[in-house]
C-alpha cells in the first residue's frame, strides 16, 4: 500500500480533479499524457461501519466518504475538496441503483452523507437531484420521492421520461436515455453498488448506466458486451458522468445483481474515481478475490468473465485504464 504523500506525488499525471474552472475532461488528458498518464483510484475502507445490530451507522458513513473524497483529491476538509470535484452552481445528479431491491441497492446514508457535503460546499439543495430508473429502486434504496425544487430532488426517469439518442458505434440498438442526464443534469456522480451479475460478470461504475436507458434489456446479449462499453461512449453519458463514488458497503459476490443473503459480504468500503474503467477493473479484482475466499470459481471458468471492461479501454472507446500498469490505487 503506497502511502498518501507518494500517491498524490505520483497521481500529478493522472485524472484531472473536476472543479468548476477545469477546462478538460479525462479523455483530454489520456490522450495528451498517453505514454504515462495514470488513473487514481481510492479505496477507502472502515471495518466498524456496520454496527453491532448489522445496520450502517450515519457517522461512520461521513467520516469515510470524507476520507474517500481527501485522500483523491488531496484536500483534507471536507467542504474544500468537494469544490474540486463539483461546480457550485450547476444541477448535481446522484445516480443510485437499486435495482437489487432492499438487501443490495445504494445505501441511504451514503446518498444523505454526499448530499450534506454537496449543500456545505455551495451547491443549492434544489439543485442535487436524487434519481434512479423508477420509483420503485428509489424506494428500495430508502429514499422518499420528492419534486419540491427548494429541497435536495429524488424522482426517477418514469417521472421525467426518456428521449431518442445516436446509437454509439452505428449499433442496431436505438437508444432512449433518461432525461434527467440529457436535460436536467449539469454533472453526475454514479452510485453504484459493487455486485456480481449473472450475465455480465460484473455491474458496477460503467453498467450502472443501464439505469439510465429506457430498454436496457436490448443492451445485454454477449454478456453485455460491447453494450456497457457502447453506452457510456454515447457523447452526453461521456461527458456528464463525470466521478464515482462506489457503495461497496454491503456486495454481493454470486448470484447477483439480485439480492442473495447466502452470497452477501460486507467489504465495508467506498471506491472513488473518474476513470470508468479502472474503477470496474478494481470492482473486478474485489469480486474475484471473494470469490476465491468463498471456494467459488473465477467469472472467467464461470463462463462469464467482464469482457466489457477490455472493450471500454480499447482505441475503439477510449473511456480509461484497464491495465494495473496504469492504474494508481490508493487503499487508506
Amino acid at each position: 500500500m503506497k502511502n498518501r504523500r507518494e500517491f498524490l506525488k505520483t497521481a500529478a499525471t493522472g485524472a484531472v480533479l473536476l472543479s468548476s474552472q477545469s477546462k478538460l475532461g479525462l479523455a483530454a488528458i489520456l490522450d495528451q499524457h498517453a505514454e504515462t498518464a495514470k488513473s487514481r483510484v481510492v479505496i477507502a475502507r472502515d471495518p466498524a461501519l456496520h454496527g453491532q445490530n448489522g445496520q450502517l451507522d450515519e457517522k461512520h458513513v461521513l467520516d469515510l466518504l470524507d476520507r474517500a473524497i481527501a485522500a483523491y483529491t488531496g484536500r483534507d476538509h471536507p467542504v474544500e475538496a468537494w469544490k474540486r470535484i463539483v461546480p457550485m452552481d450547476k444541477v448535481i445528479g446522484l445516480k443510485t441503483n437499486g435495482l437489487g431491491g432492499k438487501g443490495i441497492s445504494t445505501h441511504v446514508a451514503l446518498v444523505l452523507a454526499i448530499s450534506e457535503r454537496l449543500q456545505q460546499a455551495g451547491v443549492k439543495p434544489g439543485n442535487i437531484l436524487v434519481w434512479d430508473r423508477n420509483a420503485r429502486d428509489l424506494e428500495a434504496c430508502g429514499l422518499t420521492i420528492s419534486t419540491d425544487p427548494g429541497r435536495v430532488r429524488c424522482y426517477g426517469s418514469d417521472v421525467a421520461g426518456f428521449e431518442d439518442q445516436p446509437a454509439a458505434f452505428g449499433a442496431a440498438v436505438n437508444v432512449k436515455l433518461a432525461k434527467i442526464l440529457t436535460r436536467e443534469c449539469d454533472m453526475v456522480i454514479g452510485l453504484p453498488i459493487l455486485k456480481d451479475h449473472e450475465m455480465s460478470g460484473v455491474t458496477f461504475a460503467m453498467k450502472n448506466m443501464y439505469g439510465v436507458v429506457q430498454r436496457p434489456q436490448e443492451l445485454h446479449p454477449g454478456g453485455c458486451n460491447p453494450g456497457v462499453a457502447d453506452l457510456n461512449c454515447i457523447p452526453v453519458v461521456r461527458a456528464k458522468v463525470r466521478f464515482t463514488i462506489g457503495d461497496a458497503m454491503t456486495s454481493v459476490y454470486d448470484g447477483g445483481p439480485g439480492f442473495h443473503p447466502e452470497r452477501l459480504w460486507q467489504p465495508n468500503a467506498l471506491i472513488v474515481g473518474e476513470d470508468r474503467v479502472a474503477l470496474d477493473h478494481t470492482a473486478w479484482q474485489i469480486i474475484e478475490r471473494k470469490r476465491a475466499e468463498a471456494g467459488l470459481p473465477t467469472l472467467e471458468a464461470a463462463g462469464r468473465p467482464p469482457r466489457y471492461i477490455a472493450t471500454a479501454a480499447d482505441q475503439a472507446h477510449k473511456l480509461g485504464f484497464n491495465d494495473p500498469q496504469r492504474i494508481n490505487l490508493l487503499e487508506v
